[in-house]
């Protein structure tokens, strides 16, 4: 593994490289940090090692003159403009769950707000359509795009939009992580094919007269009908998850007006070799010069010194967009490639000793969840781990240790710690107690971050998590194991209120738990209704688009603080709604003394207290006479 200069981001770094002219614009509604953490440095770096002479427009301006300088900062690029929104979506980089404005962005310079606009992808491609028409290709990717390729609820609106394709007017649009799409994309256009030919490309999305519809895949109700009817809407989200699987996954067609959003099968997800090609690119690993003076892009402190291992994950929490986003298929890097990158890190100028984490988007899957499914793909009526694992699981963390066991060897590494998630059900599932008992001794620093996120088992099903009894047994060895081994380490468990399925019930019910539990929770998460998961098509239906069924949901402001209120009621500033969410579940045993109490009884005010006392003694004069 190397490293290299990023790419340029003005055509003055081109011409310095000896360009006169580039062919790609990568567009991206971040701050440029060339990190493999980052998507739109990966795809540049994927393009370059095609071959082509990339050039990086971050955070362009998107109004007055500016705007046209940023766009035509490098001219017309001979393949076209790759657009991306960003890391996460931008509705979500700009406001919280309760839709407030952000005081930080993490992936522009210094933590500024406002360097990229709302729905940046759909912004950004009417600009490149603005300065230069119709003529250019424009390719849409990313998370934003990805994960509303389709006709979606959108939170912020409180409606229904059109697929993020026929809002952007771009040609294109690639879903999932892209870099095969991309460089095949790439190739075709060349070679002279005109980006409107493109349209067999798998992991692709493309617009067409219903007229040119193609035959064969699957027709989910179009955007008339899911923006009119909610069991439509369900219907329409539940063929769009089935058909995600590279294996079984066939195209996805959807009607807007006259014409025809087609989704092509889902590209297979990157071999081992390919994901090792991609992470030997030779990333900078830092962000561009241009930010020095601002202090830097705070997005990339987390990762700089982490390892990405895997991609993929069969958890499938349905509030969770990896479903609809990488895929359920789980592929990872050799352990040659991982220890590279590890001996990099060491010689990188801050590096102290400490590997942050070795994990993805779940650290501890490093394989299918069972045999089956290279070939027969993943089962389409059930989960690999919820409610339970299921019998053909192969819960198997040999190869991880080994890898953990080798990067603890090298030269110049102190320590090597886990921070992204551990599925907690899939460990135990493990009959051999070797990784548990060596995450314990090496790889926590202090606090172990795990998200049981709720114990009412109706709220966990429509999660799609396991039950609580799984994280139960889970905290009872974990703390046993802390006990031999001599160390003083917590578990952090992740909860999240106000999910599709909690009602005020389950909200207590949850709060009783961590009372008995003697869990006092720092933070709580609300649900976010974010695109492209199936918990968001619960929130905006009230429908499990799985089974069809009813699902209670929350939408009342303070009808969601109270849920909050219960999970940390021992807060002061918590008493006053956590005492109403009580009353209003007719829980009212619940403040008072005892020891299930959640609240005590609050000491009445003292001039209560003296009219009481003066009422009872004029009682007893009355009685004495």
């Amino acid at each position: 593994m190397t490293t290299s200069p990023p790419l340029p981001m003005s055509l003055a770094e081109a011409r310095a490289r000896g360009w006169d002219a580039v062919d790609a614009v990568l567009v991206t509604g971040d701050a440029y940090v060339d990190h493999p953490s980052f998507g739109a440095a990966l795809i540049g770096r994927v393009l370059e090692a095609e071959g082509l002479r990339v050039g990086v427009l971050a955070q362009p301006a998107w109004e007055g003159a500016q705007a046209e300088r940023d766009f035509t900062r490098f001219g017309l690029p001979r393949l076209g403009f790759f657009v991306t929104g960003g890391n996460i979506d931008s509705m979500v980089a700009h406001y919280t769950v309760a839709k407030k404005k952000r005081g930080r962005d993490l992936y522009s310079p210094g933590g500024r707000v406002g360097l990229r606009p709302d729905r940046a992808s759909i912004v950004y491609c009417k600009c490149i359509r603005k300065y230069f028409g119709e003529a250019v290709p424009v390719v849409l990717g990313g998370l934003e795009a990805s994960l509303r390729r389709f006709a979606h609820y959108d939170y912020w609106d409180d409606a229904v939009r059109p697929s993020i394709l026929a809002e952007s007017g771009a040609d294109l649009l690639t879903y999932g992580m892209g870099e095969n799409q991309t460089v095949a994309i790439a190739r075709r256009l060349a070679a002279g094919e005109a980006v409107q030919a493109l349209r067999d490309v798998r992991g692709t999305c493309y617009l067409c007269d219903v007229r040119e519809t193609p035959w064969g895949g699957v027709q989910c109700p179009s955007l008339g009908m899911v923006s009119g009817s909610m069991a439509e809407y369900a219907n329409a989200c539940r063929i769009q998850m089935l058909e995600q699987d590279a294996v079984t996954g066939k195209a996805v067609k959807q009607r807007h007006g006259g014409r025809m959003l087609v989704q092509n099968s889902p590209m297979p997800p990157l071999t081992t070799e390919e994901l090792d090609r991609v992470y030997a690119l030779p990333f900078a690993r830092g962000w561009h010069p241009a930010y020095d003076a601002q202090g830097g892009v705070p997005g990339l402190e987390e990762v700089l010194f982490s390892i990405t291992h895997n991609r993929g994950c069969f958890g499938a929490c349905n509030f969770c967009s990896l479903a609809f986003h990488q895929g359920r298929y789980v592929t990872s890097r050799s352990k040659a490639s991982v220890l590279e990158e590890a001996k990099l890190l060491t010689a990188l100028p801050d590096f102290k000793g400490y590997i942050h984490d070795v994990g993805g988007p779940t650290a501890n899957f490093r394989r299918p969840s069972c045999a089956k499914q290279a070939t027969q793909g993943l089962c389409r009526d059930r989960k690999c781990l919820a409610p339970a694992p299921c019998a053909a699981l192969r819960a198997d963390h040999s190869e991880y240790l080994d890898i953990l066991r080798a990067l603890r060897t090298l030269p110049g590494i102190k320590k090597v710690f886990i921070r992204s998630g551990i599925r907690f059900d899939y460990l135990m599932a493990d009959g051999d107690a070797a990784f548990f008992r060596e995450l314990v001794q090496h790889h926590i620093s202090g606090q172990l971050k795990v998200a049981p996120e709720h114990c009412s088992a109706a709220v966990l099903d429509a999660m799609g998590k396991p039950y609580i009894e799984s994280y139960l047994r889970f905290a009872r060895r974990y703390a046993a194991l802390n006990r031999q081994a001599g160390k003083e380490q917590y578990l952090v468990p992740y909860l999240m209120s106000s999910h599709p399925g909690s009602d005020l019930a389950a909200a207590v019910e949850l709060a009783q738990f961590l009372r008995r539990e003697n869990i006092r929770p720092e933070q709580v998460q609300d649900f976010y209704p974010t695109p492209g998961t199936v918990a968001t098509c619960m929130y905006h239906t009230g429908l499990d688009p799985m089974t069809g069924k009813t699902v209670f949901v929350e939408k009342d402001p303070h009808g969601k603080a109270m849920q909050r209120a219960l999970l940390q009621c021992t807060l002061p500033q918590n008493r006053a709604l956590a005492l109403e969410a009580l009353r209003r579940a007719g829980r009212r045993d619940l403040v008072g003394a005892g020891k299930q109490c959640l609240l005590r009884a609050e000491a009445p005010h003292p001039q209560t207290v003296r009219k009481q006392e003066e009422h009872r003694r004029g009682g007893q004069k009355k009685e004495h006479r």
